[in-house]
């Protein structure tokens, strides 16, 4: 498994959104790129994640951030999640490969049958995983996880980015 390191150039991500294809080579954010990695439909923690980024999408376009929410899911469950989460603010990707969770570093897991609300784990899907990246395509932050819990508060987030960008603050972690 790779492990991103900060002020580094990341891997290349070009991958299918419910708009069109996205590649984030293309991204020019004033301030970040944010890409949020959720798990799939039938991750429940994944649907309150996204209501909260889903409300708070305008805030976060005025900082300068553009966001992409992720999973590994097909093209019809990520429709779903669109639709029956009512997402209409966001940018929803679907069919992230292994080999793209692995050069970002994310972890894979093994479905194991109907969820808690009754809805088929895919055979694998990636678990979740936050990036925020400069215009530059270099990593500012990020936060991986092997479970759907304790993820990133979205008004946490945004307050850091405006404290980074109104102070210059500078990426951490860089000596992995």
């Amino acid at each position: 498994m790779t492990v991103l390191k900060t002020r580094t150039k990341t891997p290349e991500l070009n991958i299918e959104t419910l708009s069109g294809p996205w590649s984030l080579a293309e991204q020019n954010p004033t301030n970040f790129t944010m890409i949020v990695v959720y798990r799939g439909l039938h991750c429940p923690l994944c649907k309150t994640y996204l209501a909260e980024l889903n409300r708070m999408s305008a805030e976060f376009a005025e900082a300068g951030v553009s966001v992409l929410a992720l999973s590994s899911d097909n093209q019809e469950r990520a429709q779903t999640a669109m639709d029956e989460w009512k997402l209409p603010n966001l940018t929803l990707g679907y069919g992230l490969t292994p080999e793209q969770s692995q050069a970002w570093g994310l972890h894979r897991s093994a479905g194991r049958g109907l969820t808690s609300i009754g809805i088929e784990e895919p055979a694998e899907f990636t678990e979740p995983g936050l990036f925020l990246l400069r215009a530059d395509g270099t990593l500012y932050w990020s936060n991986i996880s092997t479970m759907p819990f304790a993820r990133p508060h979205f008004k946490e987030v945004l307050g850091a980015i405006n404290f980074v960008v109104a102070n210059d603050y500078p990426a951490r972690g860089e000596l992995i």
